[in-house]
């Protein structure tokens, strides 16, 4: 299929002010991309990902530092107070004796051990392995997540503004008509229900465009959430962006992606590897331990007729082998068994989930482009449609109802065009983010539809309300990590 460009056909005499480019200003707007770096840097959510995964990697050396050389020392100094009186009923004459002393006495011990077969140790070293390569995908699925949740939020913006400059040209357009009706209806050349026909539909109108503004409003600050900044203006998109159907063509290939490159099945097949783990480490509990020690100890006292110190020190190997845990180390085994079960149905139902979203936005990125084709033609025909309404008006066969339905389908339309680019765009970087290929590079390949020389600029709420807007929307300064 040859790539389809829409041509806005009749849309620049309809809609003027659509995508009204101020050039007042003289900063530049931001794009797609320097948006999306700003998220990268600047995600809370991202920025925990990153810090989990720290977390996860030094639980590795936490691990494997079981298995190197322990080494303790301990010491004492102490003061000693000692009293005895005894006596002696065994031989005749004898009698007590009693002495008292009080002396300072040290101590000093050192021990140093070294495993020489610990397989419970090994098997949560290999464990910490496999957790350090499931958040790596975990990490992975969260950078995707923020990619698609910041170029949903940038496009939903353009979608906002551009459905509300249709609502507002049709509002001008049928308030036009409610004011030449009731000049029509003074002069008595028509009745009173075709002026209250128009206001009804003006009343709509104006009903319609508040709702704009307020998606448009909810749009762009959704977008300074993800990224922790402010923008005055953002690239719009191209009237003549490519919408072609999504390469490579045909859903298998896209399933073979996701499977190859998925974070999120690949995190949840590394889970399976992680349970599996534990497995080891409940049935590694049954194997015996065997370490290599080696101790000193020296002790020295000022006591009374007491000199010198004494010293002693060991080496050897010791083996140690659980006999009876009370059924612990069995249950375990079976904890860990129906963990490693569970971890396996997870997956299977990752990978399911992941074939149905991909085959399901395949379907849907190729049905959006038949749809931005038909709903650029449908532009055409309502507004031949509403030339010819118009015309039959004015020669008295159509009434002014007639007139406004039609004014109503040709913005219906128009609004309802710009609605199915932006899916375009928004499904075809979210069935990426499902395959596992959305990047930053696929985000700089929708930047260039943008058209840097012209910017919607967002407006603040209501500027009475002053610095109240800016504190509301001040989160605080992100957390810094300890040194």
């Amino acid at each position: 299929m040859k790539p389809y460009h829409p041509v806005p056909v009749g849309r620049r005499a309809l809609l003027p002010c659509l995508l009204a480019m101020s050039l007042a200003s003289q900063a530049q707007a931001a794009d797609l991309l320097t948006i999306t770096r700003d998220a990268i840097d600047n995600n809370a959510t991202l920025a925990s990902a990153r810090a989990q995964y720290g977390s996860v990697e030094a639980g590795r050396d936490v691990a494997r530092g079981d298995l190197l050389p322990q080494v303790t020392a301990s010491g004492q100094v102490a003061h000693n107070r000692q009293y005895e009186s005894q006596r002696s009923t065994l031989a005749a004459g004898s009698g007590a004796a009693s002495s008292d002393d009080s002396y300072n006495s040290a101590a000093l011990s050192l021990e140093a051990t070294q495993a020489l077969f610990d397989a419970a140790n090994s098997a949560e070293v290999d464990q910490a392995e496999r957790q350090i390569d499931q958040q790596t995908y975990q990490l992975a699925a969260t950078e995707q997540q923020v990619l698609i949740d910041v170029a949903s939020a940038y496009f939903d913006i353009l979608r906002a503004y551009e459905i509300l400059e249709a609502r507002r040209a049709q509002e001008r357009a049928i308030g036009r008509q409610l004011e030449q009706a009731q000049e029509q209806f003074d002069v008595g050349l028509i009745a009173i229900t075709e002026v209250e026909e128009a206001r009804a539909s003006y009343d709509q109108s104006r009903a319609e465009r508040i709702a704009a503004e307020s998606d448009l409003q909810v749009s762009f600050e959704a977008l300074e959430r993800l990224t922790g900044e402010r923008y005055e203006s953002i690239d719009a998109l191209q009237e003549t962006m490519p919408v072609t159907p999504p390469e490579p063509s045909g859903r298998d290939a896209w399933v073979d992606l996701a499977m190859d490159n998925s974070p999120l099945v690949l995190a949840s097949q590394a889970g399976v590897e992680v349970s599996r783990s534990g497995v080891d480490i409940a049935q590694a509990q049954r194997l015996p331990v065997v370490e290599a020690f080696a101790s000193y100890d020296y002790a020295d006292a000022d006591q009374d007729g007491v000199e010198g110190h004494s010293s002693s020190s060991q080496v050897g190997v010791g083996v140690s082998l659980p006999l009876y845990t009370g059924g612990r180390t069995s249950a375990g085994i079976r904890q860990s068994t129906y963990s490693l079960e569970a971890s396996q149905y997870d997956f299977e139902d990752q990978r399911r989930q992941t074939i149905q979203q991909v085959r399901s936005l395949y379907t849907q990125v190729s049905n959006d482009v038949a749809t931005v084709e038909a709903r650029a033609q449908a532009i055409v025909s309502n507004q031949s449609a509403l030339d010819a309404t118009r015309a039959g008006y004015e020669v008295g066969t159509r009434n002014i109802v007639d007139v406004l339905n039609a004014e109503q389908n040709l913005y219906d339309a128009i609004a309802n065009h710009a609605d199915a680019r932006f899916s375009y765009v928004i499904d075809l970087l979210t069935l990426r983010q499902q395959s596992g290929t959305l990047n930053v590079e696929a985000i700089e390949s929708i930047n260039d539809w943008l058209a840097d020389d012209q910017s919607v600029y967002l407006t603040l709420p209501d500027a009475r309300e002053g610095g109240r807007y800016d504190e509301a929307m001040d989160i605080g300064a992100p957390p810094q990590p300890e040194s």
